[in-house]
Formats: structure tokens, sequence, C-alpha cells
């Protein structure tokens, strides 16, 4: 086991950057700075070029998608020494709040600076998949249909640029954020988890919280229907460790396919490099077989002790509740790798809207629409609201092409892993993202005594505050246009968007 130990100074050590991968020595990162966090930045290789089948090449790693946030002014530093303890989340909230830009933090009391907000609202997100509203959703489903396998990355990964195991292992040492005042300590939030199956080896990449418990040690939470938490289940019944890396720091459509909806038997990877539009560069870890992405910022590897277990939480959770204390596994740590002039990343999670929901948000709305377009066709589109945590509220654009298949399609979405409390199926002539014309529609189009049906003992999700011995149940709305019956024209103003008004130019009124 490769060990590299702490300085006099207690500090971490630093190794030259990426060019000619020369031979690791040891030095003492300096305390954040606004230069150091510009040098890593633009140390980056900024790629992204159009690809003959309409899919764009990738941003090789977070690095560079902060590039293209800089320069499109989405991207601001906070110069002034902030506290990761409430500070780093109440900035990020007040952004988030604005859908403002992401915030570079880099006095943060610690050797690296915190970026937030990355993904923090739709704006951005399409930016990270250079795509329009108009064509997101058709660009990842090409993307999820033309998986594209990792290779090797050759040499030296980036990320083992410092390698620290054994007695330089503190994961202390990074700004880990305390977001809610009641959350049981500094919680890991933008991480992606790298596990396999025990029985297949399949890989899984995944977000999912750990909690800081010490040095050397998380506190590991995932839902047992979730695929790590279903490896962890395997692992424990087989008698074998389940091993496993926190990768903090990829690039963006490595970040969102990781909250793509797939089956068990999907390898991750694959999904990952059809998002990017070319292979995943994967590095073996130093501690394990895993292999992570070998340009992350930084690598978390662990092994998680089932027969040990430590009360986890409470977090505020993408619910905006807090989700109480409870015995969990415990992860160890096994070794910390980072870059050179290493980056750490936050997410905001709690109270809607945050980035958490924005993370997941075209992700699930793709992996539904695809998923619901199998079996009926004309739905056009797919809205689920982050106001429902990404999951309760699902609104659905189609056609219906006969009588009852809207309510179909309703009880399609409500199987489906999601498991929303509210499903609303709306004609294609209204905006779903916009609430006002949703509300519209339900308010006439909708005769509530046959338009609106109860289905009760549904599946519920494991973080809803407000179940029924784990069961709930969900209403469906078809606000659609009578199916084959007369329905008056719609009173609307014709072209009126693209009627030049200069005197109304740069003025907007929410």
């Amino acid at each position: 086991m490769r060990h590299r130990s702490r300085g006099r100074d207690g500090r971490w050590p630093r190794v030259p950057a990426m060019a000619g991968r020369p031979p690791r020595r040891r030095e003492w990162p300096p305390r954040c700075r606004g230069d150091g966090y510009r040098a890593a930045i633009y140390a980056s290789r900024f790629v992204l070029v159009n690809r003959k089948d309409g899919l764009t090449m990738p941003y090789q790693d977070l690095r560079a998608f902060l590039t293209a946030l800089k320069n499109a002014g989405e991207l601001v530093e906070i110069a002034r020494p902030v506290s990761p303890k409430y500070d780093i989340a109440k900035a990020l909230a007040k952004t988030s709040a604005i859908q403002g830009p992401a915030l570079m933090f880099t006095q943060t009391g610690t050797a690296f600076p915190l970026v937030g907000g990355v993904y923090g609202n739709r704006r951005l997100a399409l930016m990270a998949f250079e795509a329009t509203e108009q064509t997101i959703h058709e660009k990842v489903l090409k993307g999820i249909n033309n998986p594209i396998a990792p290779v090797d990355f050759k040499g030296a990964p980036p990320c083992q640029d410092v390698v620290l195991t054994d007695d330089a292992i503190d994961v202390t040492k990074l700004p880990v954020p305390i977001y809610s005042p009641k959350d049981g300590g500094p919680y890991i939030t933008a991480g992606i988890v790298v596990s396999e199956n025990p029985e297949t080896g399949i890989p899984d990449i995944g977000n999912y919280r750990f909690q800081i418990h010490g040095p050397k040690e998380l506190g590991v939470f995932s839902a047992p229907n979730h695929r790590f938490g279903k490896n962890i289940a395997h692992a424990t019944e087989m008698g074998k460790e389940l091993r496993g890396a926190i990768v903090i720091g990829v690039d963006p459509l490595t970040m969102y396919s990781g909250q793509v909806q797939s089956s068990d038997s999907t390898n991750d990877w694959f999904t990952s490099g059809g998002l990017r539009g070319s292979p995943v560069e994967l590095a073996k870890a130093v501690t394990n077989d895993m292999k992570v992405p070998a340009w992350a910022e930084i690598v978390i590897e662990f092994t998680v002790d089932t027969r040990t277990q430590k009360m986890e939480g409470p977090l505020g959770e993408y619910t905006g509740y807090y989700t109480p204390a409870s015995p969990k596994p415990v992860a160890r740590i096994t070794a910390i790798t980072h870059r050179k002039n290493a980056i750490f990343q936050g997410l905001l999670t709690g109270k809607p809207i945050t980035e958490n929901h924005v993370l997941k948000q075209i992700p699930f709305e793709t992996s539904i629409l695809r998923q619901l377009q199998a079996q009926f066709p004309t739905i056009t589109d797919v809205s689920i609201n982050s106001s429902g945590g990404v999951q309760i509220y699902v609104v659905i654009a189609m056609k219906p092409r006969y009588e009852g298949e809207a309510r179909h399609a309703i009880l399609a979405a409500m199987a489906g892993n999601l498991h929303p409390k509210w499903v609303i199926v709306v004609d294609p002539d209204i905006d779903i993202r916009n609430s006002a014309e949703v509300e519209w529609a339900q308010s006439f189009r909708v005769k509530p005594s046959q338009d609106v049906f109860i289905v009760d003992r549904t599946a519920t999700a494991p973080l809803d505050p407000y179940t029924d011995g784990g069961y709930s149940s969900s209403v469906g709305i078809d606000a659609t246009r009578p199916f084959g019956e007369e329905f008056p024209d719609v009173s609307e103003v014709p072209d009126w968007k693209d009627f030049p008004l200069p005197e109304l130019d740069g003025l907007s009124r929410k």
C-alpha cells in the first residue's frame, strides 16, 4: 500500500501538475487563494466540438466546465473568508433563490477552494448539455440509447497527483459543509459513489450522502431500493466487504449520468460515455480494484463495515424535511487521492428548490419520458416539478389516441420508479413548465367527478415524511380536452411573442 505522510506542519503533500507527468515530490499546499483557484481552472483541457451525429464532445473535466461558466459570466468568485458551517449553505441558498450563478469560495479555512451551485438552475444545466429547452430531452435520449464503453487512462491519472493512505488520511481537512442547523454534522453531498454488484461485478454510479464521523470514518445512507443500497445488502449476505469510492468534482455529464434511472444490469460508465459522446477515461483506485474517473478532483476510497453501525443523520433532505438519525453502516476510508490544486464541490439540498433538485430534473424527466413513450408514443414531453422534490409531482403532455389513454398513461407513471403522488396529463398545446398554463388546463379542461381519481396504497418515496406504513396514495388528473367531443377554440393573441416592440426591450417583470 502506498503511503504519503504529512509534513511537520500537518499539511497534505502537493505534487507537480500534469504536463509530462513528472515523478511525485513532496511540497505543501498554500491556503486557498484566488490565484491558485484560477490556475486550477485554466490548467484543464477545454474540449468542445460537434460530432457528425449531432452529439457534442464533452467537457474534459469539471475545470473545463467552470472555465465555460466563468467565460459566460456564470461563475462568481467569493474571495473573502467563509465558514463551511452554514455560511456556504447561506450563499448557495441565496444564488439558488435568484437562479443565479455558480459560486467559487476561495477562502474556506482549508487548503481547498469549494465550488457550489454548478447545476443550480435549468440555465446552467442546459449549458452543461450544450442544449436548449427544445432539444435537451432528445439529446439525452440519444446519449442513453447510444452507450459508449469506458477506456483506461494511459499514464499516471491526474486524480492521483496526491495520494494519502494510512496515517495521512484525514477527511476533515476537506471543506465539507454543514448545510442545515439540525444536520448531524458535515455532509459530502456532491460526490458520486462508485460501487459494484458483488455477484455480477456490474458498476453503479450514483449520488449518495456521507456524514463525516471522523478523520477516517463516514456514515453511510442509501435507500434499500437504490443500487448502492442493494450492493451493500448483497455483500452482507455473501459475507463480503463492499469496496467503493466517492468521486468529487467530475465533468458535468458524468455527474448527470449518475441521476439517470436505469436497470440494475446497466453499466453506468457506458451511459456516461453515451451522454458525453466520448468514452469516460478511468483509472484503477489505489487500495481496491474499482475504476474511477481519471480527471476527478478528489477520490475517497472506502470499505463499508456493515458489522459496525453508528448514528447517521439527521440531514435536511430533498423533501424539505429532516430525515431522523438512525443506526447506519460505517465506511472506513482506505485512501484519499486528489489533483494538484484540487477543487472541492458542495451541493445544497433541503427545502426545494436547491441544486440537488435541478441536478436530478433533466435525467429524471428523460428517463421517465423514455419509459412512457415506449407505451404511449404520442407523449411529447414530461416535466417533474422541483417543488415536489423532482419526484412527487409529474406533468405529462400528450395527445390521446383513444378514450381513456390519458388515464392509462397516468397509471403507468404512478407505477414507475419515482412513485409520484400527483400525475397530471395535459394536451401538447400546454407549456408544462409554466405552472399558470397547467393550472389553466386543470381549471377548464377537467370535470373533477370524471377526470380526477385516487389510487390507494401506492408505493412511496423512502424519505417521504407523510406515509401510511410505507404506503401512500396517488392522484391522477386528466386535463386533456374531452376525447371525440367538440371543444371551444383557444382565444389567444396571434404571434404576440414575435411582435417588435423595442420600447420594452430589456424590461422584464416577474
